[in-house]
């Protein structure tokens, strides 16, 4: 089955021209007029890649991005929009889009944007589904939910191991604080993000060579925090 866009956009020349160029390039395309309506097909459509317009109404894009990552910190997201300062696009970006977009864009180009994120994720599923449990002389033991170093069990509480085995599920993916504490912790958890922090330091602690200056939980200046393996 060809793959599916989710178009965000409330100006209507501007959806129908997307909408018939990418459906000419394969895709499938189901679209959105403001954000309350996006986050709906989000859940029923499953879609492959997200183009997200910033100036809606109802919902903006700001806040479609930020509900989008508590559940979905995986499908690709570019950003469409007619703001062109750089800290609209750090923004953006800091939150959780992969790429971002001025307007007025050439459909040629969003087109290319598309297909690169698509092969960015197919490339880290595979990444994914081969992915070895181990990295450095760390080892999660998945079924028996413990972390090892150097095949000695290291002590850890179900939330340190939750925290190591999300982040490890995504390298290379930078995550807010706010993110982190959704998606380990829960939206119903009442902590503030420096929980997210206390937990880090503790996790390097314990399988950092050198917890002052990790190698796999690496700090991500001014937005939170990646893993590498």
């Amino acid at each position: 089955m060809a793959e599916c866009v989710l178009i965000v956009e409330d100006d209507p020349s501007i959806l129908r021209g997307l909408q018939m160029n990418i459906g000419l390039e394969g895709f499938r395309t189901v679209c959105a007029r403001d954000g309350e309506e996006a986050l709906d097909l989000v859940r029923s459509h499953k879609p492959d890649v997200i183009l997200l317009d910033m100036m809606l109404p109802r919902l903006g894009g700001i806040d479609v991005i930020k509900k989008l990552r508590v559940d979905d910190p995986d499908t690709p997201i570019i950003v469409l929009s007619a703001k062109d300062q750089e800290g609209d696009k750090v923004l953006a970006l800091s939150l959780g889009a992969d790429d971002y977009v001025t307007k007025p864009f050439s459909v040629i180009e969003v087109v290319a944007r598309i297909r690169v994120a698509l092969r960015r994720r197919r490339r880290e599923k595979t990444s994914s589904d081969n992915q070895s449990n181990r990295f450095g002389a760390v080892e999660l033991d998945m079924s028996g939910r413990r972390i090892l170093v150097e095949g000695v069990e290291v002590d850890s509480t179900a939330r340190e191991f939750d925290l190591l085995r999300f982040l490890h599920q995504h390298p290379g993916t930078v995550f807010s604080r706010e993110q982190l504490m959704q998606q380990v912790w829960g939206p119903n958890h009442f902590g503030t993000v420096r929980t997210v922090d206390n937990f880090i330091a503790r996790l390097r602690a314990k399988i950092e060579d050198d917890p002052d200056d990790p190698k796999h939980i690496e700090t991500v200046r001014g937005v939170g925090y990646r893993f590498n393996p």
